[in-house]
Order: C-alpha cells, then sequence, then structure tokens
C-alpha cells in the first residue's frame, strides 16, 4: 500500500465505514499482506491487491469507490486459502489473517474484525504449509564488536536454541546449517553479506535486541526469575538474539505459547564443527545442484515418520564428539540389528505419523480435528510399542521405552470426545462424540427434526379433541404447524391459532409447539455454538498433558532414528566404528555410500590409514581415477561414526575429530564479485587459519586456478603448513607430481595414487588406492574419453612432447614405478638452493665491521656475484 492511502483521521472520514476499519488494520500491518475476511472470502485492496494478483495469479479487479476513487481488489475463497497461503510463504511473504469477530445480527455497521494471527515462513504451523522432513525454523541474529549472538526457534516442536559464533565464518556456518525461513536482524546490523541470497529477512528494530527486554521476554516466557537455570545468563549476545525471537513469535501467533518452555545453549565444544563450504561439497541434504538427490540424507532416510526424518537431517549436520552419548546410539544400534527388533518397530512407527507437529498446533490451539484424530489414532500404537520393546536390555532403549508407556487418560479424553472420523474443521460441528455431553446430545436431537415429541403431541391432541383428521407437520416456510381437515375445523378448540388456510384444510399452532419450534430453529446454532466452547474446553483438558506429550514425541523420533540407521546397517553391511580419544583413521574397505549405491557395477572399497606417524596423504592419479570419491567417502565415515551410525567399510577405528573442512571444487560467486581462483583461495585460508591436529582436512587441486608456477607455490606452502605447523589429518589431492617430494622432506607424509591402465587409445581406471606416487596424470586419455576430437588430441600428444623436451621432461613407461632421481629430474624443485653470494651474505655481522672491513666484504660479495 502506498504512503498516500494511509493519512490523517480527516482523511480517513472520507472513507467508507467498511474502508475505514480496513485502512485502521492495515496501517497496524503495513509491511505484509493483509487478508480481509469479508463473507466466503478473503479480500486484499489497494497495492495489497496488485501485489497479491502478481505473487498468486489472481485476477485483480475494482470495486466501488472510497474517498472518491476506485478500490484495486482481490481476494481468495476461504475454503481454499491454505494453498494460496503455502505459496505466499514458499516466496517469502507474510500475511496477516484478519477475522470478522463481532455478530453480524446485533452489529451497527462494519462487523467488528481483527487480525487473529500473522502467518510468517518461520511461524507457520499449519499442515498444508510446511515441508513435511524438514525443520522450519525462524531466527535471530545479533552483532556486537564483530562478534554474533545467534538464536533459532522451531515453533512446531518448541526448540528453542542460542549459540554465540565467533567469527564471520562460523556465522555463515550456522546459517547454512540451520538454513532458516526467516531471519531477523536488527536495523543497525552490519555484516548484512551474511544474509545474501536469502528469503524471509526481517529488518526489526534495535530496542527489540536491548538484553534488558530480552531477558524480561524470556523470563516471562518460561515463567522464571532469571535465565540461570538454563545455563544461558552469561550469553549476553544470544540472549539478545532469542528475546526478540521470542517476542517476534508472540506478536505473530497472538497466543500463548506454552510449548516453548527451554532456551538451550548450543555449544560448539560438544559438536563436530562443519563449516558452509563442507556442508556443501560432502552434499548431506542437498546436492550441489541444489536438489536432494544422491544426497547422504536421501540414502539414510528410510525413517517411518516426518519427525524422525527431521531429526536425522538434524544429527547429520551436528555431528557429536561425546563417546559416551556416541556409544550409547551404537549399543543400541547392535542390539536392535541382532534381535531384530527394527523390522518389528518400524510399521509400528509408520502408524505413529507426524504428533510433535500435532503437539505444537495443540500448544497453540490451532489444532483441527483430524489433528486429534491422527493423535489418538498414534496413542494407539503404544501397547504394540511397548511389547515389542519388553526385550530389548540396552539401558538407553530402555529409558526410550519408559518414555513411550501408553497414556491412557489422554487416549480416553480423546475416545469420549471425538467421533471416528471427524470433519476437517470445527466450523461445521460435527466433531464431538455422542455421549460426550449430554446437553449437546438434546440440541442435536431436536436439530436432527426428532419425530417422537411430535408423534406424541399429534396422537394427545387427536384423542382430546375428537377430531380424527388432525395431523402434526413441517414445512420450511411456515415451520410446525397443525393440520385438520375443513369438514372437521368445527372441532377446533378455541385456543387454536389459524397459520394458514388450504383448499380443503386449516393450519394452526398453539403455545406449547411454538415453543417446540422455536426450540428446533435455534438448536442448530445452539448445538455448534457448545460444540465450539465443548472444543475450546478439551484444549483445556489436553494443555497439562502436553510435556509428557512432548517428550513421547522426543523418544519416538529418537526411536524411529536409531530403528532406521540400524535397517540402513544391515541391509547396506555397515560395520560399527570403533571411537578412540587418540586421533587418527584406520578404515578397510572403506565405501562411499552415496556413490556404492548409484553406481552399476560394483564399488570398489580402499583402506585409508591416518595417524601420528601418517598426518597427511599426498594423493595423485588420474582425472575420473577417484580421488575425490576416496577423500570424500572417509570425511563422509568420519561423520556417520560421529552421529553413532554404523559406517560403510568392513573395519572402522575413528579417532576424535573438533573439525571437518573440504577444499573441493568451486565456482564463480558472481553476486559476490569472486571468482573461481578467489573462492578457493578464501576456502583454503579458512583451513589454514582454523585447522587444529584433531581436524580432518580434504584439499583436492589447490592452485588450478591460476597460472601453473603460482598455483604449484600455493599448493606445496598449503600442505608444508598443513603438515609442519597444523599437524591437522589431511588429504591432499593434487596433479602437481612435484608435490609427492614432500614425503622426503618432511615426517608424517605419505604419497598414495589411484591407477590407471591404458590399452592403445583406451583407458581402465582401477580405482583402487596404492602406496606411492602416480607415474603420469593419462589427461589426454581422458580428454579422448570426454569425446574432444582425435585430431585435438593428437595436436596435443605433439605439443606435450614438444613441451617435455623443452623442459628436459620424459614420460616414464606406463607401469614403472618412478625413483626418487627420476622425479627429481622430471619435476621443478620448489627448495631454494642458497648461492655463494647467500651464503657468504649468512656469515656477516654487519654489527662488528669497521667502515674498512664493511667495504671490503662489499668488494668480496661483487666478486663472488660477477664470478
Amino acid at each position: 500500500m502506498t504512503n498516500s492511502t494511509l493519512k490523517t483521521p480527516a482523511q480517513d472520514a472520507k472513507h467508507t465505514p467498511m474502508m475505514q476499519q480496513y485502512l485502521r488494520l492495515k496501517a497496524e500491518n503495513p509491511d505484509i499482506l493483509l487478508f480481509y475476511r469479508m463473507g466466503d472470502f478473503y479480500e486484499l485492496f489497494y497495492d495489497d491487491a496488485k501485489k497479491a494478483s502478481q505473487l498468486l495469479d489472481i485476477s485483480l479487479t475494482k470495486r466501488g469507490q472510497s474517498a472518491g476513487e476506485p478500490i484495486p481488489m482481490a481476494g481468495v475463497p476461504f475454503h481454499s486459502v491454505e494453498g494460496y497461503l503455502a505459496k505466499l510463504v514458499q516466496l517469502g511473504e507474510s500475511v496477516a489473517i484478519c477475522e470478522q469477530i463481532g455478530d453480524p445480527a446485533t452489529s451497527k455497521g462494519p462487523v467488528e474484525r481483527k487480525v487473529v494471527r500473522i502467518v510468517t515462513p518461520g511461524t507457520v504451523t499449519d499442515e498444508a504449509l510446511l515441508p513435511e522432513r524438514i525443520d522450519n525454523l525462524i531466527a535471530a541474529i545479533y552483532e556486537h564488536e564483530g562478534k554474533f549472538g545467534y538464536a533459532t526457534l522451531d515453533v512446531t516442536s518448541g526448540r528453542f536454541q542460542l549459540s554465540e559464533p565467533e567469527t564471520e565464518e562460523a556465522m555463515a556456518a550456522e546459517l547454512q546449517r540451520t538454513s532458516p525461513k526467516e531471519l531477523l536482524f536488527p536495523e543497525d546490523f552490519v555484516s548484512v553479506q551474511l544474509m545474501e541470497s536469502r528469503k524471509g529477512n526481517r529488518r526489526r528494530p534495535v530496542w527489540e535486541f536491548e538484553s534488558d527486554t530480552a531477558r524480561q521476554q524470556l523470563n516471562q516466557q518460561f515463567g522464571t526469575k532469571d535465565l540461570t537455570g538454563f545455563g544461558v545468563e552469561n550469553a549476553l549476545r544470544g540472549l539478545c538474539a532469542a528475546g526478540c525471537l521470542i517476542q517476534y513469535v508472540k506478536d505473530t501467533q497472538r497466543t500463548a505459547l506454552p510449548h516453548i518452555r527451554s532456551l538451550t545453549y548450543d555449544r560448539q565444544d560438544d559438536s563436530v564443527i562443519l563449516d558452509a563450504s563442507t556442508r556443501r561439497n560432502l552434499e548431506i541434504t542437498q546436492n550441489l545442484s541444489g536438489g536432494n538427490d544422491n544426497t547422504l540424507a536421501s540414502i539414510l532416510d528410510y525413517c517411518a515418520t516426518p519427525m524422525g526424518s527431521r531429526m536425522l537431517k538434524r544429527w547429520l549436520h551436528q555431528p557429536m564428539r561425546s563417546r559416551p552419548e556416541l556409544n550409547q546410539r551404537l549399543d543400541s544400534i547392535e542390539e536392535m540389528i541382532a534381535s531384530g527388533t527394527f523390522a518389528d518397530l518400524q510399521p509400528i512407527l509408520k502408524q505413529v505419523g507426524d504428533i510433535e507437529r500435532i503437539l505444537a498446533r495443540l500448544a497453540l490451539r490451532s489444532a483441527r480435528p483430524r489433528d486429534l484424530a491422527r493423535l489418538r489414532f498414534a496413542l494407539h500404537q503404544l501397547p504394540d510399542l511397548s511389547v515389542t520393546m519388553k526385550s530389548l536390555t540396552q539401558p538407553h532403549l530402555k529409558a526410550l521405552a519408559q518414555d513411550c508407556l501408553p497414556v491412557d487418560n489422554v487416549c480416553e479424553i480423546l475416545e469420549s470426545a471425538i467421533i471416528d472420523n471427524p470433519p476437517v474443521v470445527i466450523r461445521d460441528g460435527g466433531v464431538i462424540a455422542p455421549g460426550y455431553n449430554t446437553e449437546l446430545d438434546e440440541w442435536r436431537d431436536l436439530a436432527s427434526g426428532a419425530t417422537e415429541y411430535l408423534e406424541k403431541l399429534e396422537i394427545e391432541e387427536r384423542e382430546r379433541h375428537g377430531i380424527d383428521t388432525l395431523k402434526v407437520g413441517y414445512n420450511n416456510v411456515h415451520g410446525f404447524y397443525i393440520q385438520v381437515s375443513r369438514g372437521q375445523s368445527h372441532l377446533v378448540p378455541p385456543h387454536y391459532i389459524r397459520r394458514q388456510t388450504l383448499k380443503n384444510a386449516e393450519r394452526y399452532i398453539i403455545p406449547e409447539l411454538k415453543e417446540h419450534e422455536d426450540k428446533v430453529l435455534n438448536s442448530k446454532s445452539k448445538a455448534l455454538a457448545l460444540e465450539k466452547q465443548l472444543w475450546e474446553q478439551l484444549f483445556d483438558q489436553l494443555l497439562p498433558e502436553l510435556e509428557r506429550l512432548q517428550k513421547l514425541a522426543e523418544a519416538l523420533s529418537q526411536l524411529d532414528v536409531l530403528q532406521t540407521l540400524a535397517e540402513r546397517a544391515d541391509a547396506l553391511q555397515y560395520c560399527r566404528p570403533e571411537l578412540t580419544e587418540e586421533p587418527g583413521i584406520e578404515i578397510n574397505a572403506g565405501r562411499h555410500p552415496v556413490v556404492e549405491q548409484v553406481l552399476d557395477e560394483p564399488f570398489i572399497s580402499n583402506p585409508i590409514s591416518l595417524n601420528p606417524d601418517r598426518r597427511m596423504l599426498i594423493i595423485t592419479g588420474p582425472n575420473m581415477g577417484g580421488k575425490s570419491t576416496y577423500m570424500r567417502q572417509t570425511a563422509l565415515i568420519t561423520l556417520l561414526a560421529h552421529i553413532g551410525s554404523y559406517v560403510p567399510a568392513d573395519f572402522a577405528r575413528i579417532g576424535s575429530v573438533d573439525r571437518i573442512f573440504t577444499r573441493i571444487g568451486a565456482s564463480d560467486d558472481l553476486a559476490s564479485g569472486r571468482s573461481t581462483f578467489m573462492v578457493e583461495m578464501t576456502e583454503t585460508a579458512n583451513i589454514l587459519h582454523n585447522a587444529t591436529e584433531r581436524s580432518l582436512v580434504l584439499m583436492d587441486e589447490i592452485g588450478r586456478g591460476t597460472s601453473t608456477y603460482d598455483g604449484l607455490s600455493l599448493a606445496w606452502a598449503s600442505a608444508e603448513w598443513l603438515a609442519s605447523q597444523i599437524g591437522a589429518l589431511t588429504l591432499f589431492a593434487t596433479h602437481y607430481f612435484e608435490l609427492t617430494e614432500l614425503p622426503g622432506l618432511l615426517p608424517n607424509l605419505v604419497n598414495v595414487h589411484l591407477d590407471a591402465i591404458e590399452h592403445g587409445e583406451d583407458i581402465a581406471f582401477m580405482h583402487s588406492v596404492q602406496d606411492g606416487a602416480a607415474n603420469k596424470s593419462y589427461g589426454l586419455a581422458v580428454a579422448g574419453l570426454a569425446g574432444v576430437p582425435k585430431a585435438v588430441i593428437n595436436n596435443a600428444r605433439k605439443k606435450l612432447s614438444q613441451l617435455e623436451h623443452q623442459s628436459g621432461r620424459e614420460e616414464l613407461p606406463t607401469g614403472k614405478e618412478p625413483t626418487k632421481t627420476d622425479r627429481t629430474e622430471q619435476q621443478l624443485s620448489l627448495i631454494p638452493v642458497q648461492s655463494n653470494v647467500e651464503l657468504a651474505l649468512e656469515q656477516i655481522e654487519p654489527d662488528n665491521l669497521t667502515p674498512r672491513q664493511a667495504l671490503e666484504e662489499l668488494y668480496r660479495l661483487k666478486h663472488l656475484l660477477q664470478s
């Protein structure tokens, strides 16, 4: 809406009463679309109508006039509004829902209306508006002196967390991990580049992020005096973000939030840290094309429930370092596999469905009748679940079984209150079960036109007055009546009041029948009003059980994830990893969990050994030989071990890892003005600054985005820094054969390669890892496979031979392992050899020289330089 639409009270008076009401409500929600209820439609006016017509592809019309001008108008039917809301939410838009709350029969002027809720991308709870198997988070970000506070809330589960990233890189990684649908930030936020290319960014007033305001809001939400009990009292930046977030959610939901009852500190120390680049390169839940196919989650996610699926993705994006908790999960999976329990649990859990989100709607009092019917059906599965889990002995599984015990009192309430197949909404009634409330049953009997009373009245009146043609009837125009034939009308008593004259009969009404008529005609509306009242009372009965039910949903979700990981381990022949505190990774016959599932031919498994004596592997071999697959599978196996999952290998011993870094592939980031090489170097810098000796680092083709010597120099220096200064567990893949000299110059480095065999112009990739360096790159053979014309390949061979001759390099015969001397002769040495002048300079101590001695040394150095 343009600013000119919202003017002074004097100008407002020029509008019709209806538009005055609309403009007043719109002024309270200036930045979002207002769905204004009028009869069977939600209408939008002025600029809202123009915007909605474009976003929703609906007709823009003009109807009537207000303040002397036609009113642009667009509308959507109220009964199909969810589809339109879903589209707007996906586009990052927010919508204020304005309903009629007054009674049209008693209203003078426009019926009273008010905004009952605001639907935003991060706070939606309606089933139709939510992605089923992905968390729907809203977040707030706060910055102070270059450090950040970050809070996330899942309104559909009540999960409320804060963290305090210390750097912009860490903050970017958190945004990548959580992917909030809506992000609140203060008006004076500095690091706006973090929000580039994001939908759902919401600017908020600075005062909403003040620490005192934040504490007040949070204490009010949790009913506490302070926040010490949550362990967040000193997280000042995080609290500033969390306070704004809870205030925003309260403002949009317009109701209490009883399911949000705690705030947890998400500490980096407890997790294996994955930066944004690593999450992208490992394709955990999203592939490099932005889709969901061929990702780690797509292979593992066979969860029976949507809430289990969401939990599994949270685990994958936040691997942990707590060995006791990881072993607890592994013990649970082991017992499920040994006993075959996972196969029995899956069909039971499938019947449970998504009770986590049903409970959120229950807490917000927006649950629909079918939500409660589904909750009832889910609770009916608990006895079978208890029987299935009775034989399990692992302590963690027993604790989960205890949390999944039947909730009989809730079941009884729902069984007695809700009919078997309720309608979608409470609006038209027919939800509360017969027998639940006596008064409701009476009103319903009247509304359904119960004939017992009418038959009894007819018999009594016939006998009392001796009129054998007397009948009691009903029609839609005249209501109830007593009909007497014209021939017996003289027998009608004086208190009968004539209502209608027909050709052969007269119709009458009596006070008793009139009273019954009034009762029947009002019974439907009274039954509906009473049913809505009983529906609200049902929420009051169920809300005290909310905490217990949320605990149940959490336990069912975790049980679902564990049975899924057990099923995957059994079906895909994964092994249990051995977790150790000592740094190192030992894997026998490791496999890439995704690639092995999409290949038509058998996957070639490979070992890996990283330990204090083998901290870096320099990996060489041809393009398409499998270097990237080998590196990624190592990272994915390590990640799976740190969520407590079995891994694709015959044996795995995984030491504690604090971070996983990947520098694999790159593309231009044109929106930020960064070239491929700039992206590559930015990611490399992040690794060199932040990796530790407990980190797992994957470096693939460093330096390929620039000239050969520059790239080679950077690759050499980066590898040397990682090996000598950091000591991280590193897989360093390269086409620069010069780097294979490093293991001879630095301790704890080893050469390995993936081999290939040439036969004429054909090439066969072996995909198996061997010790030692590769003897050639097979680049021209791969180019031939890609379809480069043979004439170009032949020309390239000639040029290659010419270049090798010029540089004194000759390729070794296929299959011959290069010796150290061979490689030294072939390669450009990057180790600088000191000249005589440099050696002489090193020995000179200028402070100890007389002027004459200094002059003599200068002549000597000049003589050395000339010679």
